[in-house]
Protein backbone atom coordinates (compact mmCIF):
# COMPACT_ATOMS: atom_id res chain seq x y z
CA UNK A 1 0.00 0.00 0.00
CA UNK A 2 1.11 3.62 0.30
CA UNK A 3 2.31 5.92 3.02
CA UNK A 4 1.46 9.58 3.48
CA UNK A 5 4.18 12.18 3.41
CA UNK A 6 4.16 14.69 0.55
CA UNK A 7 1.19 16.48 2.02
CA UNK A 8 0.95 15.48 5.68
CA UNK A 9 -2.31 14.89 7.45
CA UNK A 10 -3.78 18.05 9.03
CA UNK A 11 -1.92 18.92 12.21
CA UNK A 12 -4.64 20.92 13.96
CA UNK A 13 -7.71 19.44 15.63
CA UNK A 14 -9.93 21.46 13.32
CA UNK A 15 -8.09 20.14 10.28
CA UNK A 16 -8.38 16.52 11.42
CA UNK A 17 -12.08 17.00 12.14
CA UNK A 18 -12.62 18.46 8.68
CA UNK A 19 -10.77 15.55 7.06
CA UNK A 20 -12.81 13.07 9.08
CA UNK A 21 -16.09 14.63 7.96
CA UNK A 22 -14.99 14.39 4.32
CA UNK A 23 -14.12 10.70 4.69
CA UNK A 24 -17.21 9.94 6.80
CA UNK A 25 -19.38 11.91 4.39
CA UNK A 26 -18.30 9.56 1.64
CA UNK A 27 -19.33 6.60 3.79
CA UNK A 28 -22.70 8.32 4.23
CA UNK A 29 -23.38 8.51 0.49
CA UNK A 30 -22.18 4.93 -0.02
CA UNK A 31 -24.72 3.71 2.56
CA UNK A 32 -27.35 6.09 1.21
CA UNK A 33 -26.88 4.55 -2.25
CA UNK A 34 -28.06 1.19 -0.94
CA UNK A 35 -31.34 2.49 0.46
CA UNK A 36 -32.21 5.51 -1.69
CA UNK A 37 -33.61 3.32 -4.48
CA UNK A 38 -35.36 0.80 -2.22
CA UNK A 39 -38.83 2.33 -2.01
CA UNK A 40 -38.57 3.51 -5.64
CA UNK A 41 -38.18 -0.03 -7.04
CA UNK A 42 -41.87 -0.50 -7.97
CA UNK A 43 -42.02 2.92 -9.70
CA UNK A 44 -38.75 2.31 -11.55
CA UNK A 45 -39.93 -1.10 -12.70
CA UNK A 46 -43.26 0.29 -13.90
CA UNK A 47 -41.78 3.21 -15.87
CA UNK A 48 -38.82 1.32 -17.36
CA UNK A 49 -40.60 -1.96 -18.03
CA UNK A 50 -38.55 -3.97 -15.54
CA UNK A 51 -39.86 -7.17 -13.99
CA UNK A 52 -39.32 -7.86 -10.30
CA UNK A 53 -36.29 -9.98 -11.23
CA UNK A 54 -34.94 -7.24 -13.49
CA UNK A 55 -35.75 -4.46 -11.03
CA UNK A 56 -33.81 -6.04 -8.20
CA UNK A 57 -30.62 -5.42 -10.22
CA UNK A 58 -31.07 -1.75 -9.45
CA UNK A 59 -30.16 -2.73 -5.89
CA UNK A 60 -27.89 -5.70 -6.42
CA UNK A 61 -26.10 -3.95 -9.31
CA UNK A 62 -24.55 -1.54 -6.82
CA UNK A 63 -23.44 -4.45 -4.64
CA UNK A 64 -22.11 -6.31 -7.69
CA UNK A 65 -19.98 -3.35 -8.74
CA UNK A 66 -18.76 -2.94 -5.18
CA UNK A 67 -17.78 -6.61 -4.91
CA UNK A 68 -16.22 -6.75 -8.37
CA UNK A 69 -13.67 -4.01 -7.74
CA UNK A 70 -12.98 -4.34 -4.02
CA UNK A 71 -10.20 -6.87 -4.37
CA UNK A 72 -8.57 -4.91 -7.19
CA UNK A 73 -8.81 -1.65 -5.28
CA UNK A 74 -5.62 -2.17 -3.23
CA UNK A 75 -3.66 -2.81 -6.43
CA UNK A 76 -4.97 0.40 -8.00
CA UNK A 77 -4.15 2.30 -4.83
CA UNK A 78 -0.68 0.77 -4.77
CA UNK A 79 -0.09 1.99 -8.32
CA UNK A 80 -1.70 5.43 -8.27
CA UNK A 81 -1.92 6.38 -4.59
CA UNK A 82 -4.82 6.80 -2.17
CA UNK A 83 -5.47 10.46 -2.91
CA UNK A 84 -5.53 10.01 -6.71
CA UNK A 85 -7.83 6.97 -6.62
CA UNK A 86 -10.15 8.54 -4.05
CA UNK A 87 -10.55 11.83 -5.90
CA UNK A 88 -10.83 10.17 -9.32
CA UNK A 89 -13.69 7.92 -8.19
CA UNK A 90 -15.93 10.77 -7.03
CA UNK A 91 -16.41 12.51 -10.44
CA UNK A 92 -17.29 9.16 -12.02
CA UNK A 93 -19.79 8.57 -9.20
CA UNK A 94 -21.35 11.99 -9.84
CA UNK A 95 -21.63 11.43 -13.60
CA UNK A 96 -23.21 8.00 -13.11
CA UNK A 97 -25.73 9.47 -10.65
CA UNK A 98 -26.89 12.07 -13.16
CA UNK A 99 -27.01 9.53 -15.99
CA UNK A 100 -29.14 7.20 -13.87
CA UNK A 101 -31.73 9.90 -13.29
CA UNK A 102 -31.94 10.90 -16.97
CA UNK A 103 -32.14 7.50 -18.65
CA UNK A 104 -35.27 5.92 -20.08
CA UNK A 105 -33.71 2.45 -20.32
CA UNK A 106 -33.60 -0.03 -17.48
CA UNK A 107 -30.31 -1.50 -18.68
CA UNK A 108 -28.64 1.93 -18.53
CA UNK A 109 -29.95 2.57 -15.02
CA UNK A 110 -28.60 -0.79 -13.85
CA UNK A 111 -25.24 -0.08 -15.53
CA UNK A 112 -24.95 3.24 -13.69
CA UNK A 113 -25.60 1.42 -10.43
CA UNK A 114 -22.79 -1.04 -11.17
CA UNK A 115 -20.44 1.86 -11.95
CA UNK A 116 -21.38 3.63 -8.72
CA UNK A 117 -20.70 0.43 -6.80
CA UNK A 118 -17.23 0.29 -8.35
CA UNK A 119 -16.59 3.86 -7.26
CA UNK A 120 -17.70 3.00 -3.73
CA UNK A 121 -15.31 0.03 -3.75
CA UNK A 122 -12.47 2.50 -4.24
CA UNK A 123 -13.55 5.23 -1.84
CA UNK A 124 -14.76 3.25 1.19
CA UNK A 125 -11.63 1.13 1.91
CA UNK A 126 -9.38 4.02 0.89
CA UNK A 127 -11.14 6.26 3.39
CA UNK A 128 -10.52 3.76 6.17
CA UNK A 129 -6.89 3.46 5.10
CA UNK A 130 -6.44 7.22 5.30
CA UNK A 131 -7.97 7.21 8.78
CA UNK A 132 -5.49 4.52 9.83
CA UNK A 133 -2.57 6.82 9.00
CA UNK A 134 -3.96 10.32 9.54
CA UNK A 135 -5.12 9.75 13.14
CA UNK A 136 -3.04 8.67 16.10
CA UNK A 137 -3.49 5.03 17.20
CA UNK A 138 -5.59 4.63 20.31
CA UNK A 139 -8.49 6.80 21.40
CA UNK A 140 -8.23 9.28 18.53
CA UNK A 141 -8.32 6.56 15.89
CA UNK A 142 -11.17 4.70 17.62
CA UNK A 143 -13.24 7.90 17.70
CA UNK A 144 -12.54 8.45 14.01
CA UNK A 145 -13.64 4.92 13.08
CA UNK A 146 -16.77 5.30 15.26
CA UNK A 147 -17.75 8.52 13.47
CA UNK A 148 -17.04 6.86 10.12
CA UNK A 149 -19.28 3.89 10.99
CA UNK A 150 -22.01 6.12 12.46
CA UNK A 151 -22.21 8.09 9.23
CA UNK A 152 -22.73 4.82 7.38
CA UNK A 153 -25.62 3.76 9.59
CA UNK A 154 -27.14 7.25 9.43
CA UNK A 155 -26.74 7.24 5.65
CA UNK A 156 -28.86 4.12 5.25
CA UNK A 157 -31.63 5.64 7.39
CA UNK A 158 -31.46 8.97 5.58
CA UNK A 159 -31.49 7.21 2.23
CA UNK A 160 -34.62 5.29 3.15
CA UNK A 161 -36.47 8.47 4.15
CA UNK A 162 -35.27 10.28 1.04
CA UNK A 163 -36.32 7.33 -1.06
CA UNK A 164 -39.87 7.70 0.18
CA UNK A 165 -40.00 11.48 -0.14
CA UNK A 166 -38.34 11.72 -3.55
CA UNK A 167 -40.37 8.91 -5.10
CA UNK A 168 -43.51 10.90 -4.30
CA UNK A 169 -42.15 13.54 -6.72
CA UNK A 170 -40.43 11.28 -9.27
CA UNK A 171 -38.15 8.27 -8.89
CA UNK A 172 -35.67 10.08 -11.17
CA UNK A 173 -34.58 12.20 -8.23
CA UNK A 174 -33.51 9.13 -6.27
CA UNK A 175 -30.38 8.19 -8.27
CA UNK A 176 -29.41 11.87 -8.63
CA UNK A 177 -29.79 12.80 -4.96
CA UNK A 178 -26.27 11.71 -3.82
CA UNK A 179 -24.55 13.69 -6.62
CA UNK A 180 -24.55 17.16 -4.95
CA UNK A 181 -23.19 15.65 -1.74
CA UNK A 182 -20.43 13.90 -3.67
CA UNK A 183 -19.61 17.18 -5.42
CA UNK A 184 -19.14 18.93 -2.06
CA UNK A 185 -16.94 16.08 -0.85
CA UNK A 186 -14.87 16.27 -4.01
CA UNK A 187 -14.25 20.00 -3.56
CA UNK A 188 -13.30 19.52 0.09
CA UNK A 189 -11.22 16.44 -0.72
CA UNK A 190 -8.90 18.33 -3.05
CA UNK A 191 -8.02 20.59 -0.14
CA UNK A 192 -7.92 18.07 2.71
CA UNK A 193 -6.95 14.58 1.44
CA UNK A 194 -3.22 14.03 2.11
CA UNK A 195 -0.93 13.30 -0.81
CA UNK A 196 0.89 9.97 -1.10
CA UNK A 197 4.54 9.10 -1.10
CA UNK A 198 5.97 6.44 -3.42
CA UNK A 199 3.63 3.43 -3.74
CA UNK A 200 4.56 0.01 -2.40
CA UNK A 201 3.64 -2.98 -4.64
CA UNK A 202 0.49 -4.81 -3.58
CA UNK A 203 0.63 -8.48 -2.61
CA UNK A 204 -0.52 -11.03 -5.24
CA UNK A 205 -4.30 -11.42 -5.18
CA UNK A 206 -4.30 -15.23 -5.03
CA UNK A 207 -1.92 -15.33 -2.09
CA UNK A 208 -3.96 -12.68 -0.28
CA UNK A 209 -7.20 -14.64 -0.65
CA UNK A 210 -5.61 -17.93 0.41
CA UNK A 211 -4.04 -16.38 3.50
CA UNK A 212 -7.28 -14.87 4.78
CA UNK A 213 -9.57 -17.76 3.91
CA UNK A 214 -7.39 -20.11 5.96
CA UNK A 215 -8.17 -18.00 9.03
CA UNK A 216 -11.17 -19.61 10.78
CA UNK A 217 -12.59 -16.59 12.66
CA UNK A 218 -12.16 -14.40 9.59
CA UNK A 219 -13.89 -16.95 7.35
CA UNK A 220 -16.82 -17.39 9.76
CA UNK A 221 -17.21 -13.64 10.16
CA UNK A 222 -17.34 -13.23 6.39
CA UNK A 223 -19.99 -15.98 6.01
CA UNK A 224 -22.14 -14.63 8.85
CA UNK A 225 -21.91 -11.05 7.58
CA UNK A 226 -22.76 -12.15 4.02
CA UNK A 227 -25.87 -14.06 5.13
CA UNK A 228 -26.94 -11.20 7.39
CA UNK A 229 -26.61 -8.59 4.64
CA UNK A 230 -28.21 -10.74 1.96
CA UNK A 231 -31.27 -11.74 3.99
CA UNK A 232 -31.71 -8.20 5.33
CA UNK A 233 -31.82 -6.56 1.90
CA UNK A 234 -33.86 -9.40 0.45
CA UNK A 235 -36.45 -9.07 3.21
CA UNK A 236 -36.69 -5.30 2.76
CA UNK A 237 -37.22 -5.75 -0.98
CA UNK A 238 -40.04 -8.23 -0.37
CA UNK A 239 -41.71 -5.94 2.15
CA UNK A 240 -41.52 -2.97 -0.26
CA UNK A 241 -43.40 -4.94 -2.90
CA UNK A 242 -45.86 -6.23 -0.31
CA UNK A 243 -46.64 -2.81 1.14
CA UNK A 244 -46.71 -0.99 -2.18
CA UNK A 245 -48.06 -3.50 -4.68
CA UNK A 246 -50.38 -5.59 -2.51
CA UNK A 247 -51.49 -3.17 0.17
CA UNK A 248 -51.41 -0.04 -1.99
CA UNK A 249 -49.29 2.04 0.38
CA UNK A 250 -47.66 5.19 -0.95
CA UNK A 251 -43.89 5.65 -1.14
CA UNK A 252 -43.57 7.90 1.92
CA UNK A 253 -45.74 5.63 4.08
CA UNK A 254 -43.72 2.61 2.94
CA UNK A 255 -40.44 4.33 3.84
CA UNK A 256 -41.72 5.18 7.33
CA UNK A 257 -42.90 1.60 7.77
CA UNK A 258 -39.35 0.32 7.15
CA UNK A 259 -37.68 2.66 9.67
CA UNK A 260 -37.69 -0.01 12.43
CA UNK A 261 -35.29 -1.96 10.20
CA UNK A 262 -32.56 0.70 10.19
CA UNK A 263 -33.03 3.43 12.81
CA UNK A 264 -32.13 1.28 15.87
CA UNK A 265 -28.65 0.53 14.49
CA UNK A 266 -27.93 4.22 13.95
CA UNK A 267 -28.95 4.91 17.56
CA UNK A 268 -27.12 1.93 19.06
CA UNK A 269 -23.85 2.16 17.13
CA UNK A 270 -22.21 4.64 19.58
CA UNK A 271 -22.68 1.95 22.28
CA UNK A 272 -21.30 -0.89 20.18
CA UNK A 273 -17.83 -0.72 21.72
CA UNK A 274 -19.25 -1.11 25.23
CA UNK A 275 -21.36 -4.06 24.14
CA UNK A 276 -18.35 -5.83 22.65
CA UNK A 277 -16.29 -5.10 25.76
CA UNK A 278 -18.95 -6.57 28.03
CA UNK A 279 -20.17 -9.59 26.06
CA UNK A 280 -17.38 -10.36 23.58
CA UNK A 281 -17.68 -10.80 19.83
CA UNK A 282 -18.61 -14.53 19.83
CA UNK A 283 -21.71 -14.08 22.02
CA UNK A 284 -22.92 -11.04 20.11
CA UNK A 285 -22.45 -12.71 16.72
CA UNK A 286 -24.36 -15.80 17.86
CA UNK A 287 -27.16 -13.70 19.34
CA UNK A 288 -27.35 -11.46 16.28
CA UNK A 289 -27.38 -14.35 13.81
CA UNK A 290 -30.13 -16.10 15.76
CA UNK A 291 -32.20 -12.91 15.99
CA UNK A 292 -31.97 -12.40 12.22
CA UNK A 293 -32.92 -16.03 11.56
CA UNK A 294 -35.87 -15.71 13.92
CA UNK A 295 -36.92 -12.58 12.04
CA UNK A 296 -37.00 -14.49 8.76
CA UNK A 297 -38.91 -17.36 10.38
CA UNK A 298 -41.40 -14.83 11.72
CA UNK A 299 -41.81 -13.25 8.28
CA UNK A 300 -42.49 -16.69 6.80
CA UNK A 301 -44.97 -17.60 9.54
CA UNK A 302 -46.89 -14.33 9.10
CA UNK A 303 -46.75 -14.23 5.29
CA UNK A 304 -50.54 -14.36 5.04
CA UNK A 305 -51.19 -11.90 7.86
CA UNK A 306 -52.87 -8.75 6.57
CA UNK A 307 -51.75 -6.17 9.13
CA UNK A 308 -48.49 -4.26 9.50
CA UNK A 309 -48.32 -4.71 13.27
CA UNK A 310 -48.54 -8.51 13.06
CA UNK A 311 -47.26 -9.33 9.57
CA UNK A 312 -44.34 -6.93 9.03
CA UNK A 313 -43.17 -5.11 12.15
CA UNK A 314 -42.05 -8.14 14.25
CA UNK A 315 -39.84 -9.46 11.45
CA UNK A 316 -38.30 -6.02 10.85
CA UNK A 317 -37.47 -5.58 14.53
CA UNK A 318 -35.91 -9.03 14.87
CA UNK A 319 -33.73 -8.71 11.77
CA UNK A 320 -32.63 -5.25 12.87
CA UNK A 321 -31.83 -6.66 16.30
CA UNK A 322 -29.45 -8.97 14.48
CA UNK A 323 -27.62 -5.94 13.11
CA UNK A 324 -27.60 -4.08 16.42
CA UNK A 325 -26.08 -7.07 18.20
CA UNK A 326 -23.59 -8.32 15.64
CA UNK A 327 -22.67 -5.52 13.22
CA UNK A 328 -19.68 -4.17 15.15
CA UNK A 329 -18.78 -7.60 16.54
CA UNK A 330 -18.50 -9.10 13.05
CA UNK A 331 -16.30 -6.25 11.85
CA UNK A 332 -14.02 -6.59 14.88
CA UNK A 333 -13.78 -10.38 14.82
CA UNK A 334 -12.95 -10.41 11.11
CA UNK A 335 -9.61 -8.67 11.66
CA UNK A 336 -8.89 -9.26 15.36
CA UNK A 337 -6.56 -12.22 14.80
CA UNK A 338 -4.90 -10.93 11.65
CA UNK A 339 -1.41 -9.41 11.91
CA UNK A 340 -1.34 -5.64 11.52
CA UNK A 341 0.64 -5.81 8.27
CA UNK A 342 -2.11 -7.90 6.61
CA UNK A 343 -5.20 -6.01 7.81
CA UNK A 344 -5.16 -3.59 4.87
CA UNK A 345 -5.82 -6.54 2.53
CA UNK A 346 -8.18 -8.37 4.91
CA UNK A 347 -10.75 -5.54 4.97
CA UNK A 348 -11.46 -5.60 1.19
CA UNK A 349 -11.79 -9.41 1.25
CA UNK A 350 -14.27 -9.19 4.13
CA UNK A 351 -16.23 -6.38 2.48
CA UNK A 352 -16.35 -8.35 -0.77
CA UNK A 353 -17.98 -11.25 1.08
CA UNK A 354 -20.56 -8.87 2.59
CA UNK A 355 -21.48 -7.50 -0.84
CA UNK A 356 -21.59 -10.97 -2.40
CA UNK A 357 -24.26 -11.84 0.14
CA UNK A 358 -26.52 -9.24 -1.49
CA UNK A 359 -25.43 -10.10 -5.04
CA UNK A 360 -26.42 -13.74 -4.54
CA UNK A 361 -29.46 -13.32 -2.29
CA UNK A 362 -31.36 -10.56 -4.10
CA UNK A 363 -31.67 -12.24 -7.54
CA UNK A 364 -32.52 -15.59 -5.94
CA UNK A 365 -35.17 -13.93 -3.78
CA UNK A 366 -36.69 -12.14 -6.77
CA UNK A 367 -36.72 -15.39 -8.76
CA UNK A 368 -38.39 -17.24 -5.89
CA UNK A 369 -40.94 -14.43 -5.64
CA UNK A 370 -42.08 -15.42 -9.13
CA UNK A 371 -43.21 -18.71 -7.62
CA UNK A 372 -44.79 -17.06 -4.59
CA UNK A 373 -44.05 -14.80 -1.64
CA UNK A 374 -43.78 -17.73 0.73
CA UNK A 375 -41.17 -19.39 -1.52
CA UNK A 376 -39.05 -16.23 -1.43
CA UNK A 377 -39.37 -16.02 2.36
CA UNK A 378 -38.48 -19.70 2.70
CA UNK A 379 -35.30 -19.11 0.71
CA UNK A 380 -34.28 -16.16 2.90
CA UNK A 381 -35.06 -18.18 6.02
CA UNK A 382 -32.81 -21.01 4.84
CA UNK A 383 -29.94 -18.58 4.17
CA UNK A 384 -30.37 -16.88 7.52
CA UNK A 385 -30.55 -20.16 9.44
CA UNK A 386 -27.35 -21.25 7.70
CA UNK A 387 -25.62 -18.13 9.00
CA UNK A 388 -26.91 -18.81 12.51
CA UNK A 389 -25.65 -22.40 12.41
CA UNK A 390 -22.20 -21.23 11.31
CA UNK A 391 -22.13 -18.73 14.17
CA UNK A 392 -23.43 -21.11 16.85
CA UNK A 393 -21.30 -24.15 16.00
CA UNK A 394 -17.98 -22.31 15.65
CA UNK A 395 -16.80 -22.76 19.22
CA UNK A 396 -17.79 -26.43 19.28
CA UNK A 397 -15.70 -27.16 16.21
CA UNK A 398 -12.76 -25.25 17.68
CA UNK A 399 -13.01 -27.22 20.91
CA UNK A 400 -13.19 -30.52 19.05
CA UNK A 401 -10.13 -29.55 17.02
CA UNK A 402 -8.22 -28.59 20.17
CA UNK A 403 -8.96 -31.97 21.78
Amino acid sequence: MTTLSSRPAPRTDAGRRALLFVLAGNMLIDALEVSVVLVALPAMGRDLGLSTLGGQWVMSGFAAGFAALLLLGPRLVARWGRRTVYLAALPVFIAASVAGGLTDQGSVLITTRVVKGMCAALTAPTGLAIISTAYRPGAEQRRAVSVYSLFGAAGFTAGLLCSGALTELSWRWNPVFPAPIALLLLAAGFRLIPRDAAPVPAAPLGATLARHLRDGPFRRSAVCAATLNGTYLGLLMLFVHRLHDQWGWGSWRTALALLPACLPLALALPLAGRMVGRFGTERLIRAGSCAAALGCVTALATARTGTYAAGVLPALLLVEAGFVLSFAALNLQATAGIPAEHRATAVPVYQTAVQLGAVLALPATAAALGVGRESALAFLTAVSVTGALVACTARTREADTAR
